[in-house]
């Protein structure tokens, strides 16, 4: 039993390391920041329209960076109106970090924070035994809808407790990246976890637009530098086949011709381009702005 849970930690260990990998080699928070800066402000203008109070639902917020810069740009656009922050995470350890960044965070009077350490579907149980469904101004639910079970139900869920001229911001990956090409191709060759699902912003759209809601879609190009994936023995590019593939120790443990398909297919046009030296893959996001 020892040894199994020592294998089931290093193994969550080098899925975080993996995912810090990604983060330093692609432009994923610079692509988030583009959107912040330019798109949100636009799309937040009339939420807290004639409210004395704005409400804000974080589904998945993790460590709290994104939810910050977005409190941020509302308090920008509503200075001097209260904010309630609520944050819906089932990770101990991202809420302990979320918690630690607010304590060292100037400009955050007027916003008062909740946190509850639960999956979304935990959320939507616990809310459905309330006589009465709590009302949002803002949800957002940024790259974890790869974690929900019934993903339709959950957008119709949390469409259901926007309040007046609220909205929900969605962040997945793009049907136009090279995810979609990947997981398409691949997914069932790989030995996926089951809490794990592929979908993407083409996807998504489909549920919306059977669920009749209206949304707008922004898509931004972001890059991950896989060049490291291609050289015999390096650790950066190890973990980042590991994260590309979701699978522990992908370059150890995959049968040979999987592992040699899955990179000779990676660096071709249609899942990278190669500039100034450097295989990039395409990692594109797509921003979706529900409407209430």
């Amino acid at each position: 039993m020892a040894s199994s849970m020592r294998s089931l930690f290093s193994d969550h260990c080098r899925y975080v390391e993996s995912f810090r990998r990604f983060l330093n080699n692609s432009t994923e928070h610079q692509c988030m920041q583009e959107f912040l800066d330019k798109q949100l402000p636009g799309i937040i203008a009339s939420i807290g329209d004639k409210k004395s109070e704005i409400k804000i639902l974080s589904i998945g917020g993790g460590a709290g960076e994104i939810d910050l810069q977005i409190l941020s740009k509302v308090r920008a656009q509503y200075p001097g109106v209260h904010i309630n922050n609520e944050v819906v995470e089932p990770s101990a350890e991202q809420i302990a970090k979320y918690k630690e960044f607010v304590a060292k965070s100037s400009n955050l009077e007027n916003i008062t924070f909740a946190w509850h350490k639960e999956t979304s579907s935990d959320y939507q149980s616990r809310m459905m035994e309330k006589t009465e469904l709590q009302r949002w101004d803002f949800i957002h639910m940024i790259q974890m809808l790869y974690y929900v079970k019934d993903i339709p139900a959950t957008l119709k869920f949390f469409h259901s407790l926007l309040a007046t001229n609220a909205k929900i911001l969605i962040v997945l990956v793009s049907g136009t990246s090279a995810w979609d090409k990947l997981w398409k191709k691949y997914g069932s060759r790989l030995p996926r976890d089951d809490l794990c699902q592929y979908v993407t912003s083409a996807d998504l759209t489909q549920m919306l637009d059977k669920l009749g809601i209206k949304y707008e879609c922004y898509d931004l190009l972001s890059t991950m530098d896989i060049s490291d994936c291609f050289i015999d023995g390096n650790e950066n590019g190890d973990l980042l086949l590991d994260f590309l593939t979701e699978t522990c120790n992908f370059n150890a443990t995959a049968p040979p011709d999987l592992r040699a398909e899955i990179v000779k297919d990676l660096q071709e046009p249609e899942f990278s381009v190669k500039k100034d030296g450097k295989v990039l893959f395409n990692n594109s996001l797509s921003f979706i702005v529900a409407e209430a």
